[in-house]
């Protein structure tokens, strides 16, 4: 059985590989794309829908509308979600720490 994070993590290199293919050759142009806002925006509404569906399919899994395979599955990407946003937030607050330590 493979890790769940695994898989989430193997989709945002696929997504990181694509998105540097569209990266033109030349440093000079400059392409306009999502700000980094947008992209942390984004997959924070990705992370929140994940969650609803998996709370979805939990209660479709306690009234006997869908198999235990569908439960188990969906319960499993939101708990990968769940610890990838939190692991982000661990990064976020660590790199916040480090700045304040800075001297100025």
């Amino acid at each position: 059985m493979s890790d769940p994070i695994t898989g989430v993590v193997a989709g945002g290199v696929h997504r990181a590989y694509q998105a540097g293919k569209a990266v033109p050759a030349d440093p000079t142009v400059v392409r306009p794309g999502p700000s980094f806002t947008e992209m942390l925006a984004r997959t924070a509404t990705e992370t929140v829908e994940t969650v609803r569906q998996g709370d979805r399919t939990a209660l479709a899994g306690l009234t006997g509308t869908l198999p235990v395979q569908q439960v188990v599955e969906a319960t499993m990407a939101m708990e990968s979600a769940v610890q990838v946003t939190v692991a982000v937030r661990d990064r976020v607050v660590e790199a916040y720490q480090e700045i304040l330590r800075m001297s100025v």
